[in-house]
């Protein structure tokens, strides 16, 4: 029995304001022509420096999602990316799947990593994985962070070439977009997949590619320039594939 497309379109349309009360940040409203690339699991002292530079021979700022064990560890990193005109943002303390935990450890686990950004803390925080429940994003929420996911993924934690990283992230690519690469991987199914350089190599060949069409900004400066785009982004652990990373 077909569905009558009035009730569809209002089954949507509640599923939308519902996301716009408890849903995550993916992305942003506007027509400007600004997209956020975004790198999780830093810093590294070897690859991150490598990111910043690459991002600032183009005129483009990044947002790292910084893990507070590793930046604890490389507070000169942090200086230089902010230096460099980045945003730093809320990873957690060192990368758990946070639907795993309980609440108040989930808690301690930003608080951890908000005191090793200390005054580079820009307010934002992803969740390692993406893995979230809504009492995971409403814990960030309670600490006074936004959630913020993306709407463009590389899916660089794999042995993937450059061009096929640039691929995926050009199927969703638009203005108010937040794209989500690794400048590092804390966890992997494989060692050979902690070599940045298909992601650096991306990263260049995106920026290269779209240097007259978009400006690449921090995801703070993006939430400037429209109203947050958001959707409900719940998303379970596989404690299988848990298990193998290392």
């Amino acid at each position: 029995m077909a569905i009558d497309p009035r009730l569809r379109a209002l089954a949507r349309r509640l599923i939308e304001l519902s996301a716009s009360l408890t849903g995550t940040t993916i992305g942003v409203a506007t027509r400007e022509p600004a997209v956020a690339l975004s790198f999780d699991d830093g810093p590294d002292p070897e690859w991150t420096p490598r990111f910043a530079e690459l991002l600032e021979a183009h005129g483009a700022r990044g947002t790292f999602f910084l893990v507070g064990k590793s930046a604890a560890a490389h507070p000169e990193l942090l200086e230089r990316l902010a230096e460099g005109g980045h945003a730093l943002a809320n990873h957690t303390w060192d990368h758990p799947s946070l639907p795993t935990l309980r609440g108040r450890y989930r808690r301690t686990q930003l608080r951890w990593c908000r005191q090793a950004l200390g005054r580079h803390d820009s307010g934002l925080f992803r969740p390692p994985y993406g893995h979230q429940t809504l009492l995971s994003q409403l814990d960030a929420t309670l600490l006074g962070y936004r959630v913020v996911t993306w709407n463009a993924i590389a899916e660089d934690w794999l042995a993937d070439p450059p061009e096929q990283l640039v691929a995926r992230v050009e199927r969703r690519l638009g203005p108010g977009s937040i794209v989500l690469f690794h400048d590092r991987l804390y966890t992997t199914i494989d060692p050979a997949f902690s070599d940045r350089t298909p992601t650096l190599e991306a990263v260049e060949m995106l920026l290269a590619r779209h240097a007259g069409r978009y400006r690449f900004v921090t995801v703070p400066e993006l939430l400037r320039l429209g109203p947050a785009r958001k959707w409900h982004h719940y998303q379970r652990p596989d404690l299988d594939w848990l298990h193998r990373l290392s």
